[in-house]
């Protein structure tokens, strides 16, 4: 999977990187095949925005975005929506090969 990052108008440490990174890869585990992440931070004044989009094949865009004083806040928030996209995709995926194969001999 890559990772963009994006700092529009926006100071980032290495170590926000970092986390975004981590939590990133953490919440791409719930969708299958993830093959893009692209994370923006922007700053206009006091408020810090963070979005998250991660991408997929034959899935939407997954896309979440968070606004706070603080770019933590704003990141755990986006990740949070993400996150909250990513199990409703799961729903929809079909059932392991396994559970179908075990329902057809009981038939």
């Amino acid at each position: 999977m890559e990772i963009h990052f994006h700092a529009h108008h926006a100071e980032v440490s290495a170590a926000m990187r970092k986390r975004a990174e981590r939590e990133v890869r953490r919440v791409a585990v719930r969708l299958p095949r993830v093959v893009e992440a692209i994370i923006r931070f922007e700053q206009d004044g006091n408020v810090r925005r963070v979005s998250v989009a991660l991408r997929a094949p034959k899935h939407h865009d997954l896309l979440g975005t968070g606004e706070g004083r603080y770019f933590g806040p704003s990141l755990a928030q986006a990740l949070q929506r993400v996150k909250a996209q990513a199990l409703k995709e799961r729903k929809g995926l079909p059932k392991g090969r396994a559970h179908r194969d075990a329902r057809r001999t009981t038939r």
